[in-house]
């Protein structure tokens, strides 16, 4: 959850869309954003073949969504009462998108496997149990968020290092965490280890 945040674009190729989301310091805009994260397991995609199937799969909804915000880098959006129906919005309500550099009205059902929006559909109709609005009506969805943790981990040994001595994978990106709070976890204990390994602590040092 990002309180007065941004949904931010985030692409590293060519010819696909993106999205993450984050607050300023301040937290003073209108909007709060948070991603809704459904379990993909390596026999959606065939990774249990071929160890870079995962990437592949991601890099498929990334370039529909290209496509579907108008292969221009906007993002597709959906309000969620309409994503629930299946339909193109055609009209914002009270909440309006924050990605730059702009948004597309789509069917995120285009873009996305149909388990995975039915996941979406049903989670944020609960969540709206327990968080007053969260599914309101005009709840803007903006898609999509793929890079929520890597499909790929670099392997590492007691010692926290790869293969190559003296790299320590660590966080989202090598395949350790899924999100802020892991990441930050995971190199917490990666930068322990390097300290242990290079520096001998004792009751002396400060």
């Amino acid at each position: 959850m990002c309180p007065g945040g941004v949904v931010t674009a985030s692409a590293s190729e060519k010819g696909g869309v993106v999205t993450n989301g984050m607050s300023f310091h301040e937290r003073d805009l209108e909007n709060a954003n948070s991603a809704v994260v459904v379990s993909i397991n390596p026999e959606d995609f065939g990774g249990e073949e071929n160890p870079l199937a995962g990437i592949e799969f991601q890099r498929e909804f990334e370039r529909k969504a290209f496509e579907l915000g108008g292969s221009n880098y906007h993002a597709p959006v959906q309000l969620f009462k309409d994503f629930k129906e299946k339909r193109v919005s055609t009209a914002f309500g009270d909440i309006y998108p924050t990605y730059r550099p702009g948004a597309t009205f789509a069917n995120l059902w285009e873009c996305l496997p149909a388990y995975v929006c039915e996941s979406l559909s049903e989670g944020i109709t609960a969540f709206g149990k327990w968080l007053d609005n969260y599914d309101r009506g005009d709840a803007v969805l903006t898609g999509v968020e793929t890079r929520t943790s890597s499909p790929l981990r670099i392997t590492r040994d007691d010692d926290l290092q790869s293969n190559v001595r003296g790299i320590y994978p660590c966080g989202e990106g090598s395949g350790y965490a899924g999100g802020i709070m892991s990441a930050a976890i995971d190199g917490l204990k990666v930068a322990e280890q390097i300290i242990k390994t290079y520096k001998t602590m004792d009751k002396t040092d400060k």
